[in-house]
């Protein structure tokens, strides 16, 4: 893993001479990118500083028993007003409609645990060998000698958990399990987290998995698995696209799977696909994430698509 020392030591000066802070959480918000903005925010604060929290979606609705913070939409702020403008997690997700707008004596900061990124900011902490950027501000939290309080352990903990599968992905290491138990320690309530984020789910969310379950399909030549869920699917449950997000991981523990796939219509008019496998698979999801233009990690990828999902008498196509 990259030694970061310098760019923590250089993101710790420009946070204490910042006034005012814009953190950035990116689209289609999960636990990582909320549990770093939340973590960071308590830690800014802390020095007196003003500080908010931009994303082009609201915080989802299951983090509402762990946090009562929100996210506002980027057009609501001036983004000028701001000395340092901090992204976190999956920074191409929106991070790049934002950077064209910052005026050049403002100073920007990535910090992000995503392969192949192509942003560029003033500081840049970026290593796909981390768990999650929550394992990398925790580190960069420890190195200036933070204190991590309560609140600061709940969010670091909601991204390590989301972004580990509950420990249960290859990422977990005993880096992880180490950083875990110091954060349980310092207050984090691992079993709230757990049955908040991860256990506690609405009747449209389970009517949503039912359809998504009830269409997948196996190619054991593959070992792929494979499932679509349509708009109408979204409109006739009640749903929304958060709900999509543990259907991929759910499907990719049936036996004889090498990975999975979600098929999944958005309102824009795009087909998002999910990809998820797991270590001793020896499939790497990133690969054929690329292949549509998109990226992410090996065992857990995504990408976008224009069109639409159809039913014909072949089966499921987009068109």
């Amino acid at each position: 893993m990259t030694n970061f020392s310098q760019e923590f030591h250089t993101l710790n000066y420009v946070i204490r001479e910042s006034e005012n802070v814009l953190l950035f959480a990116h689209s289609h918000p999960d636990g990582d990118t909320t549990g770093s903005v939340l973590a960071l925010k308590e830690y800014i604060q802390s020095f007196g500083k003003k500080v908010d929290i931009a994303c082009f979606d609201p915080l989802p609705k299951y983090l509402k028993e762990i946090t009562r913070e929100d996210f506002n939409f980027p057009h609501k702020f001036n983004l000028n007003d701001y000395k340092l403008v901090i992204a976190c997690d999956s920074v191409e997700r929106g991070f790049q409609k934002i950077l064209p707008l910052l005026k050049e004596d403002q100073i920007t900061a990535i910090i992000d645990h995503h392969p192949d990124i192509t942003l560029k900011a003033d500081i840049n902490i970026i290593d796909a060998k981390y768990s999650s950027v929550c394992e990398m501000i925790y580190n960069f939290l420890i190195f200036n000698n933070a204190e991590i309080t309560n609140k600061m352990s709940t969010f670091l903990m909601l991204g390590i958990l989301s972004d580990t599968g509950m420990f249960q992905h290859a990422n977990t290491t005993p880096e992880v399990m180490k950083i875990a138990s110091d954060l349980m320690k310092k207050g984090a309530p691992i079993a709230k987290i757990v049955r908040s984020a991860f256990c506690n789910k609405n009747i449209s969310t389970l009517k949503l998995w039912g359809k998504a379950f009830e269409r997948a399909k196996f190619y054991p030549e593959t070992g792929m698995i494979v499932s679509i869920i349509t708009q109408k699917d979204m409109e006739e449950t009640d749903a929304s696209n958060e709900d999509i997000s543990q259907v991929a991981t759910i499907l990719n523990t049936v036996p004889g799977t090498k990975f999975s796939l979600i098929l999944s219509e958005r309102k824009d008019g795009t087909v998002k696909g999910s990809l998820r496998s797991e270590h001793y698979k020896g499939v790497d999801v990133s690969a054929l994430a690329a292949r549509f233009g998109g990226g992410g990690h090996k065992l857990a990828s995504g990408f976008e698509i224009k069109g639409k999902i159809v039913e014909t008498e072949d089966g499921w196509k987009i068109v």
